[in-house]
C-alpha cells in the first residue's frame, strides 16, 4: 500500500509519490498538480466542493467559500461556510479528503497513510491541529515533516553525494520559514530554523490590495466580503506578473465602476516595506544559531509561490550575497520531499543511504518563580528543551516548592523565546498535588519528550512519592494563544 507525501497549503495543497525513479507529483481529478486549498459549498448549500471549483465561487459567494484557513489551525476562530461554521482542523481535513481520494485515482489503490508538511515555525497546537485533520480524513500520519526541511530533502535526493551548507527561505500564502542545512555523504543535517508563522503571500497580497482600493478612493477595511476578494483576486495576479521596471495592469468591476489598476515592483516593495524587515529577522537568528557566516552558505533555494516576487529574490541576493538557486521548483519542492520522507518511512531500498535530522524550532519549558532577597518572582520562563535541539530528543528539569506547607504546584507548558512565560504560546497546564514540607523539601521532575514530528509528550514525576503522571500535553489549550503580533 503506498505512502504519499502532502504539502498542506494555505494557498494550495500538492501531493506526491516516491517511487523507483523517485517522487513524482500526482494530479488531481482535472489532471493538475496544484489543488486549491479552498472549500465551498454549491448553491443548494449543501454540495461540498474542494479545489479549484470552489476557488472559482471565492469571488461572488465568499458566504458559501472558505479560504486561508490554515492560519487559523490551532486557534478557536471559525469560519461560516453556508449555514454552518467550521473550525480551520475542520476545513483542512477536506481538503486532505479530496486529496486521498485524488491519489487514490491516480494510483489506483486504497491510500491510508502519509507524511504532511507543516510550517517549521508551526507550534505544537498547530501540528496537532494539523494531525487532527488529517486523522479525520481517514489518513493516518506516519510524520509531520517541516516544510524547509522537505524542501532539502526534494534537492538531498538528487544530490546525496555531495557536500554543501544550503539556506532555505520559504514564503508559501501564509507563512515563512527559514532553515539552514549542512549535507554531506548523504546526511542532510538541519543546523538550525526560525520563521514566522503570520506572514506569508498573503500579506503582500492584501498589501497590494489595500494600495489598489485607496487609490481608486476606497475604504479597503469597510469593502464588503465581495469587493474584498474581488481586490485580492486582482491582487494576487499582479503581484504574480510583477517584472522589474515593467508595471503589471488588471481591469476589475468595483463599487458599479470598470477599473484599470496597475501595480510596480517599486511600488510594492515600497508598500511592504514592514513585511520585508520581518522577513529579514529570521533569516538572521537562523544564520546566528546555526553559527554559520553568510559566506559558508554555498546556496540559498526559495520555495513557495512568494518567493517569486522579484523583491523576494533581491533580498535574498542582498542577504547571502549570492543568486538564489532556480533549479528547484518552488510550488513543488515540499511536496516532492515529503514523498521522499515517505519514502524513507517505508523503508524504500532506493533511500537506504540517505539520512535525514531536523531541529526543534522552539523553545519548550514552563512558568517557573523563584525568590530572591526575601521577595517572590513569578512568570519566568525556565526552558526545558532549547531551541535547535537535534530531534527526536528528552530532556528533564526537577523543580522545588518555594513555600512552607505548600501543597500545590500549578505547572503551565510554554514554547517560545521570551524570558516572561505569558509572552510565550501556552499549550496546557495542570495541578500538582504534593505532601505539605518546608519550603524545596517537595520537587517534580518534569519531563519533555519531543517527537520527529515536533509533537510534545509532557511527563510529571513527584519525587517524594514516585507518583507519575503522563502525557499531560494532550490537555492542550483548546485555543491557541499568541503573543502579540508585531507591528510593521
Amino acid at each position: 500500500m503506498p505512502q504519499i507525501g502532502i504539502d498542506l497549503g494555505t494557498t494550495n495543497s500538492l501531493i506526491a509519490v516516491h517511487e523507483e525513479g523517485g517522487p513524482r507529483l500526482l494530479p488531481n481529478a482535472l489532471g493538475e498538480v496544484m489543488t486549491p486549498s479552498v472549500v465551498g459549498l454549491a448553491d443548494d448549500g449543501e454540495t461540498l466542493l474542494v479545489g479549484r471549483a470552489a476557488r472559482m465561487r471565492l469571488v461572488r459567494h465568499p458566504g458559501l467559500t472558505a479560504a486561508r484557513f490554515k492560519r487559523f489551525m490551532g486557534t478557536g476562530r471559525r469560519l461560516r461556510l453556508g449555514r454552518r461554521s467550521y473550525g480551520a482542523t475542520e476545513l483542512s481535513a477536506m481538503v486532505l479528503r479530496q486529496l486521498k481520494a485524488d491519489a487514490e485515482a491516480a494510483l489506483g489503490e486504497p491510500v491510508t497513510e502519509a507524511v504532511i508538511s507543516v510550517p517549521a515555525y508551526f507550534n505544537g497546537v498547530q501540528r496537532q491541529a494539523t494531525k487532527d485533520a488529517a486523522e479525520l480524513a481517514e489518513l493516518k500520519v506516519l510524520r509531520l515533516i517541516n516544510e524547509p526541511t522537505a524542501a532539502a530533502l526534494a534537492v538531498g535526493v538528487q544530490e546525496r553525494e555531495s557536500e554543501s551548507t544550503f539556506a532555505v527561505l520559504d514564503l508559501g500564502g501564509g507563512t515563512f520559514d527559514v532553515s539552514i542545512l549542512e549535507m554531506f555523504e548523504g546526511v542532510i543535517e538541519v543546523r538550525a530554523s526560525s520563521g514566522d508563522a503570520n506572514l506569508g503571500g498573503e500579506d503582500f497580497s492584501e498589501r497590494i490590495a489595500a494600495d489598489l482600493a485607496g487609490g481608486a478612493g476606497l475604504d479597503w477595511p469597510r469593502r464588503d466580503p465581495a469587493e474584498q476578494e474581488a481586490l485580492l483576486a486582482v491582487a494576487e495576479e499582479l503581484k504574480r506578473a510583477l517584472r522589474p521596471g515593467q508595471p503589471a495592469r488588471a481591469r476589475l468591476a468595483l463599487g458599479g465602476r470598470e477599473l484599470e489598476v496597475s501595480m510596480t515592483a517599486e511600488r510594492l516593495e515600497e508598500i511592504a516595506s514592514g513585511l520585508l524587515a520581518r522577513l529579514r529577522r529570521p533569516i538572521d537568528i537562523c544564520l546566528n544559531d546555526s553559527g554559520t557566516e553568510v559566506e559558508d552558505v554555498d546556496r540559498v533555494i526559495l520555495v513557495g509561490g512568494a518567493t517569486r516576487m522579484p523583491m523576494m529574490q533581491h533580498l535574498a541576493s542582498r542577504i547571502f550575497r549570492q543568486l538564489p538557486d532556480r533549479s528547484t521548483d518552488p510550488d513543488h519542492a515540499i511536496a516532492l520531499g515529503a514523498a521522499v520522507q515517505a519514502g524513507l518511512a517505508a523503508r524504500d531500498a532506493a533511500l537506504d543511504d540517505l539520512v535525514m535530522t531536523d531541529v526543534a524550532p522552539f523553545s519548550m519549558g514552563i512558568a517557573s518563580a523563584s525568590m530572591m532577597n526575601g521577595r517572590y518572582f513569578t512568570n519566568r520562563f525556565s526552558p526545558i528543551l532549547e531551541r535547535n535541539t537535534i530531534l527526536p530528543a528528552s530532556r528533564s528539569q526537577v523543580f522545588s516548592t518555594i513555600q512552607d506547607n505548600q501543597r500545590l504546584i500549578e505547572v503551565k507548558i510554554y514554547q517560545g523565546e521570551s524570558a516572561i512565560a505569558s509572552e510565550n504560546i501556552l499549550l496546557g497546564e495542570l495541578e500538582v498535588d504534593v505532601p505539605p514540607a518546608p519550603a524545596g523539601m517537595q520537587s517534580i521532575e518534569v519531563r519533555f519528550t519531543y517527537d520527529v514530528s515536533g509533537l510534545l509528550a509532557v511527563d510529571v514525576t513527584i519525587l517524594a512519592t514516585g507518583r507519575r503522571i503522563g502525557n499531560v500535553i494532550d490537555n492542550l489549550a483548546s485555543a491557541m494563544s499568541r503573543p502579540r503580533r508585531p507591528r510593521d
